[in-house]
């Protein structure tokens, strides 16, 4: 600092901070060997404070906005302090510290690592949370002590990712005492909230700092359960499987009419078919309903094929679509159309196996006869292939 810069500092009597950051907690006032002329003019504005500290001891704190002449006979502590020998015109050899008391929000904050919880559906599962909160000082000096020391530059980052660290250990705790299923947990983010602020306020205190807002802004599971819980979610918005099921029928008999030179009558025909099949299968009382006629009841062997009497199970179910033609790969040759009872005389004659290749219009290509739906129930007592011995 230049002589011009010492005379300055020791003649200027104007003490105050214009603040033009947005993350300045503390900032200590630049003056030449913290030479304080008396009877300067101390100006503290609105969520400002100011603090007085003499060879590392603090002395007065200034709370309240205005403007206040700096006087021995006003500030009895500094006065004390200092001594005065060389009388009220001698100068302050003190640090002024503004403190910034106004509220600064938008803070982050979230999990690092998932909260493993139990859940009453899910059982053991993860989740993760992250949302905002809010801070203002309320107590400097506590501040000054506690935390800024001597630093004469102090941003609310310096002490971020403490609060944020603090925060989200209490955070685990509530959420764990809580005991709210995760599924329920976005219907109470506002009661977590609340629950998180009255379990960190007093954390807080030590700073200096009060915890004026705090907000959760998501809880969120693992991908794999978002996963499994969008399929089961599909399942429930398929809702009537007979509406669904001809739905699809008519998607198809659409595609099929848009391409006239694969086999689009016949595809439409195996639609109307299969939807009427679908729909059937849907109604009480009918083939694979689950509700028997005339009662409305859950019938548990209609959904189980295994709990069904021995003799049913080896009975093999009525033929559908009789009027289906298939071409079959013969000794390695193209041979048919064949319905499904011409097929069946062709297994019985041990021309035709399951490995047999068989195609019909509509398919895309040629495939094994058991993997064709129309045809796994002329395979029921069909016995499957010898293992290689």
């Amino acid at each position: 600092m230049g002589l011009w810069d010492k005379l300055t500092g020791e003649l200027v009597d104007i003490v105050e901070w214009l603040d033009e950051t947005r993350d300045t907690m503390v900032w200590r006032f630049p003056r030449y060997q913290n030479e304080i002329k008396n009877g300067a003019k101390l100006i503290i504005r609105e969520s400002q404070a100011a603090a007085f500290v003499r060879e590392g001891a603090l002395a007065d704190v200034f709370q309240y906005p205005g403007t206040v002449t700096l006087d021995t006979r006003n500030m009895p502590i500094l006065s004390t302090l200092l001594g005065w020998k060389y009388g009220f015109e001698s100068p302050f050899k003190a640090e002024v510290y503004f403190v910034s008391t106004r509220t600064f929000t938008d803070r982050k904050w979230g999990t690092k690592n998932p909260i493993m919880l139990r859940d009453p559906e899910f059982g053991p599962t993860r989740v993760r949370a992250f949302g905002t909160f809010a801070i203002r000082c309320n107590n400097p000096a506590v501040l000054l002590r506690n935390v800024v020391g001597t630093n004469k530059h102090f941003s609310v980052e310096q002490i971020g990712d403490q609060l944020r660290d603090l925060m989200t250990a209490r955070f685990t705790d509530a959420l764990a005492s809580a005991k709210i299923p995760v599924l329920d947990m976005a219907a109470h983010q506002d009661e977590l909230g609340q629950l998180l602020l009255s379990r960190v306020a007093n954390d807080f205190q030590p700073y200096g700092l009060e915890l004026t807002q705090l907000v959760v802004e998501n809880i969120s599971l693992p991908p794999e359960v978002e996963a499994a819980m969008d399929k089961r979610t599909s399942m429930g918005v398929l809702g009537n499987l007979d509406a669904y099921a001809k739905f699809q029928a008519a998607n198809a008999m659409e595609a099929a009419a848009n391409n006239p030179g694969g086999g689009g009558a016949a595809a439409m025909g195996i639609g109307f078919m299969n939807a009427a099949n679908i729909g059937a299968s849907l109604q009480p009382g009918g083939p694979g309903s689950s509700v028997t006629p005339n009662s409305g009841q859950y019938n548990p062997a209609a959904n189980n094929p295994g709990s069904q009497p021995a003799s049913a199970a080896q009975q093999p179910p009525p033929i559908p679509g009789g009027s289906v033609q298939f071409h079959a790969a013969i000794d390695g040759k193209q041979a048919g159309p064949f319905d499904v009872s011409a097929i069946q005389g062709q297994i019985a004659a041990g021309k035709m196996t399951r490995s047999t290749l068989v195609w019909r219009p509509g398919m895309a290509a040629w495939t094994p006869a058991e993997q064709v739906p129309e045809l796994q129930a002329v395979f029921v007592n069909v016995p499957p292939p010898l293992p290689p011995v």
